[in-house]
């Protein structure tokens, strides 16, 4: 008999900044119902990590955009009041529409950096590492 593991859920983080705006959506449902967040979502069995932000993306606002660089991975028994979760986040780059919220997403909006947050989950973390990413490269 093999031994069961109760690993952790991978999720997928989308942060698309654009002319000192980043692409958020208000959460439709639990955890954190009405909280703006980051695109972003579970990895499904059969699709990269890459595939699932996009997908992600897509059905919570409506947009489509490619992973560009790599925000950074961040884990923790206590990311998700749910299950532990570990989230790989990436920068965006498309064509900046927009966006309409669907899915799980109750909203979808361009928000000034100056005004994005307090956010669910640990995304203020994630958008503040990748404002430091985006600040470098200029």
């Amino acid at each position: 008999m093999r031994p069961r593991y109760e690993n952790p859920a991978l999720t997928a983080d989308a942060v698309w900044i654009d002319r000192g705006r980043v692409l958020l959506v208000r959460r439709g449902h639990p955890p954190y119902q009405g909280m703006w967040a980051l695109p972003g979502g579970f990895v499904e069995l059969q699709e990269t990590v890459e595939e699932a932000v996009v997908r992600e993306l897509r059905e919570e606002t409506g947009l489509t955009a490619r992973p560009w660089r790599l925000v950074g991975v961040y884990s923790g028994p206590d990311r998700d009041p749910r299950k532990p979760t570990t989230s790989v986040a990436y920068l965006m780059r498309g064509r900046a529409r927009t966006p309409r919220g669907g899915d799980d997403a109750a909203a979808a909006a361009w928000v000034s950096l100056a005004d994005a947050g307090p956010l669910a989950f640990d995304h203020d973390r994630i958008l503040r590492d990748a404002r430091r990413l985006v600040a470098r490269r200029r």
